[in-house]
C-alpha cells in the first residue's frame, strides 16, 4: 500500500490503453519506454493504469469508469501529473483537466519537455522551442482557464475570443520567426559541412540510450556527454577519427524514439541532415533490451522517412556485457527455445551476420572487440576513401592490428 507523505520528486500516474494495434505486452513496453522518459524528466512514476479501448473515448480517451478510478488515486494521493502514452486531442486534454484537476501530458509533451532540458547550444534550443509553439498552437484556448468563470450574454462575448486570437497571432509569429532563424543557421551548417573538405564522413545513428556517446568517446577520444537517460544526446557532435592511418569525420546524432513527434523530426531536420549526407551509417543497437528488434524497424523506418535507408550501413550490436538470455531448466520440456533464450553466439547466426556480410557485437563501455570493430570501419571507410582518392591508395594498407 503506497504511503501518504510529501516527497521531493514530481509524482506521476501513467495510462496507457490496449487496442487492436498494440496487446497487453506490447502496451507494458511502450509503459517502460514512458516511465523511464518520465524519470529522464525528473518525475518518479507511482502507478500506471491500463484500459482495452478499440476507439479512444473522443471526450476523455479512455472510458469513464476507468476516469474515475484515476481520479479517486489521483486525489488520494496527491498526484500532481498524469501523462498519456497516446497524443491526446486539445479538447480532451482539456476536459481531462477539469475531471483530474491535475496537469495533464501526453507522450509528445513530455518529449519535448525532455529535449527543452537537454537542449544545450543556441541551435538545439531554437529547434526545440520551434516544436513546443506548433504542439502548442492548437491547444491555446484550452490554456485560458481563466476564461471559464465568464458566461455567456451581452457583454461577455468579446475579450475573451480577443485575448486568445491575440496570443495565437503571437505565437504564430514567433513561429515565423524561429522558422527563418533555423533556416539562416541551416545554410550557415550546410556551409561548415561543405567545408569539412572530401574527408569520409561516417555518422552514428540508432534508438535512444543505446551507447552512442560512449562509443563515440571511445573511438575519438573525446569527451561527448554520455549518460544512461533518455536524449542525452541532442546536439550532433562531429570529431575527426583516424583508425590506422585513415582520417574521417565521425558524428553523434539525436537517437531516434518510437512515436516521435513529428513537430521534432521536421525542426531537427538540419541535425538530420548529418545522416542524410554521411558515406557510412554505423546502426548501434543495445541488444541487452528485449525488444531490440523493435528498435531496429523504428530507426529503418525514420531513416527511410528521410531517405537514407539505402546507404552504407554497418550494425554494430552494442551492450553485450549487459546481455543476459532467459535460460532453460533441464527438466523444463514444456519450453521451447526462441530468441529470449539465444546466446549471443546464437544470435550471430541468425539474420544478423547477413547484414552487410558482418554484424559487429561490442560492449563500447568496456571496450570489448574494438578491435574488431576497428578493423570493419577501416575497410568500409577505405572502400569509399579509394574511390575518392584512387591516387593516394597505395597509403591505406589493408587494416593494421593497432595493439
Amino acid at each position: 500500500m503506497l504511503e501518504k507523505k510529501t516527497l521531493d520528486y514530481e509524482k506521476v500516474v501513467l495510462i496507457g490503453v490496449i487496442n487492436r494495434e498494440q496487446d497487453e505486452e506490447k502496451s507494458n513496453e511502450y509503459l517502460d519506454e514512458l516511465e523511464f522518459l518520465t524519470y529522464t524528466a525528473g518525475g518518479e512514476v507511482v502507478k500506471r493504469f491500463t484500459q482495452k479501448v478499440d476507439i479512444p473515448n473522443p471526450k476523455t480517451f479512455i472510458g469513464t469508469g476507468k476516469m474515475e478510478e484515476v481520479s479517486a488515486f489521483v486525489d488520494e494521493y496527491e498526484i500532481g501529473t498524469v501523462i498519456f502514452d497516446d497524443e491526446l486531442s486539445p479538447a480532451q486534454q482539456k476536459n481531462i483537466e477539469k475531471i483530474l484537476k491535475a496537469k495533464i501530458l501526453d507522450r509528445t509533451s513530455l518529449i519535448l519537455d525532455i529535449f527543452a532540458q537537454r537542449a544545450q547550444t543556441s541551435y538545439a534550443r531554437t529547434q526545440v522551442e520551434l516544436a513546443q509553439y506548433e504542439y502548442l498552437l492548437p491547444r491555446l484556448t484550452g490554456l485560458w482557464t481563466h476564461l471559464e468563470r465568464q458566461r455567456g450574454g451581452i457583454g461577455m462575448r468579446g475579450p475573451g475570443e480577443t485575448e486568445i486570437e491575440t496570443d495565437r497571432r503571437i505565437v504564430r509569429d514567433r513561429i515565423a520567426l524561429l522558422k527563418k532563424k533555423l533556416e539562416t543557421i541551416d545554410k550557415q551548417m550546410a556551409t561548415q559541412r561543405g567545408n569539412r573538405g572530401a574527408l569520409v564522413r561516417v555518422a552514428l545513428v540508432g534508438y535512444t540510450n543505446v551507447g552512442k556517446s560512449t562509443l563515440m568517446n571511445v573511438i575519438s577520444k573525446s569527451e561527448v556527454f554520455a549518460e544512461n537517460k533518455l536524449f542525452a544526446t541532442l546536439d550532433t557532435t562531429v570529431r575527426k577519427v583516424v583508425i590506422g592511418n585513415l582520417p574521417f569525420l565521425l558524428s553523434d546524432t539525436v537517437g531516434f524514439i518510437r512515436k516521435l513527434p513529428t513537430q521534432l523530426v521536421e525542426s531537427f531536420k538540419s541535425t538530420l541532415d548529418e545522416v542524410r549526407e554521411a558515406d557510412l551509417l554505423l546502426h548501434v543497437v543495445d541488444i541487452s533490451h528485449p525488444n531490440f528488434e523493435e528498435h531496429i524497424a523504428s530507426v529503418n523506418q525514420i531513416l527511410s522517412e528521410i531517405d537514407t535507408s539505402e546507404k552504407p550501413t554497418l550494425m554494430v550490436f552494442n551492450k553485450i556485457d549487459q546481455y543476459i538470455p532467459e535460460t532453460i531448466e533441464e527438466d523444463d520440456l514444456a519450453t521451447e527455445k526462441s530468441e529470449r533464450h539465444f546466446t549471443i553466439e546464437d544470435w550471430k547466426e541468425t539474420w544478423m551476420n547477413r547484414v552487410n556480410g558482418q554484424a559487429l557485437f561490442i560492449s563500447a563501455l568496456n571496450k570489448e572487440n574494438l578491435q574488431e570493430f576497428r578493423k570493419k570501419v577501416y575497410e568500409e571507410v577505405r572502400k569509399i576513401h579509394v574511390t575518392r582518392f584512387p591516387y593516394n591508395n597505395f597509403l591505406y594498407p589493408e587494416y593494421i592490428d593497432e595493439d
